[in-house]
């Protein structure tokens, strides 16, 4: 079973933007704590609005855990909004 934490943590992301039917896709990121976590999948990517903001929600895994970012495309902002132990 997955032992879910939910956040609201800002974090830098390294990200790669390019062409194709997925040009923003995040690879790595930092928390406050200085801890970097390297992304080895993005699972989902789609896009929702927070009010009249569009938000664009990563669920990605570093193998060990799972988590899901969030970038405000307004805000030009990354958010850590969930983490997951593998099971």
């Amino acid at each position: 079973m997955e032992s879910e934490t939910l956040l609201n943590e800002r974090v830098e992301v390294i990200a790669v933007f390019g062409e194709g039917l997925n040009p923003c896709r995040p690879v790595r990121f930092r928390r406050r704590n200085g801890r970097e976590v390297e992304i080895t999948e993005i699972g989902l990517r789609h896009p929702t609005t927070a009010g009249r903001r569009m938000v664009h929600m990563f669920d990605v895994t570093d193998g060990g855990a799972d988590y899901r970012l969030e970038f405000d495309s307004e805000r030009l902002t990354w958010t850590l909004t969930l983490e997951a132990d593998r099971a």
